[in-house]
């Protein structure tokens, strides 16, 4: 689980209106969040998820063999 430090910036109104985080804590997010990749990884995830779900282990390395 990551900590979040955290600051929270309110409006004239004393309501919360952003977030300011420190940026390595805003990169393990992104990192976390698969948001970091670009379309060519993105769509290498996309087809082993399709392997998975048609079941295609000759699609994968054993864990053993890693």
């Amino acid at each position: 689980m990551i900590d979040i430090h955290k600051k929270i910036v309110l409006d004239e109104n004393g309501e919360p209106s952003e977030v300011i985080i420190p940026w390595k804590e805003y990169q393990e997010i992104e990192e976390l969040l698969g948001l970091d990749l670009d379309e060519e990884e993105i769509e290498v995830l996309r087809e082993a998820r399709r392997d998975r779900e048609k079941g295609k282990k000759n699609a994968y390395t054993d864990f053993d063999e890693v």
